[in-house]
């Protein structure tokens, strides 16, 4: 009985690490795809860039200014579409 439990232990210990190693390589070939920014970002207003994001057909940079931050939109053309401040939450005051 131990026999074949062991037994099946080392089939499905062996099992799953070539499922394990089978989705490793099946992910690694797929195709990455590739970020595509420009070649230069021009701020809408003074500040410095802090962290680039993009989308499908956008991409928003996070901009310091002094203490405040903001987060700018553009298009892919390098339009700015929207800008959002971040406003720092503010925690409630413990009782």
């Amino acid at each position: 009985m131990l026999r074949r439990l062991v037994v099946t232990l080392m089939v499905t210990m062996i099992l799953g690490l070539v499922v394990l190693i089978g989705l490793i390589v099946i992910r690694f070939r797929a195709p990455q795809q590739a970020i595509t920014l420009p070649e230069a970002i021009t701020l809408a207003g003074s500040g410095t860039a802090v962290a680039v994001t993009q989308g499908m057909g956008w991409y928003a940079v996070v901009v310091l200014d002094g203490d405040a931050e903001r987060i700018e939109i553009y298009t892919r053309d390098g339009d700015l579409r929207q800008s959002v401040p971040i406003t720092p939450s503010v925690a409630p005051a413990a009782p």
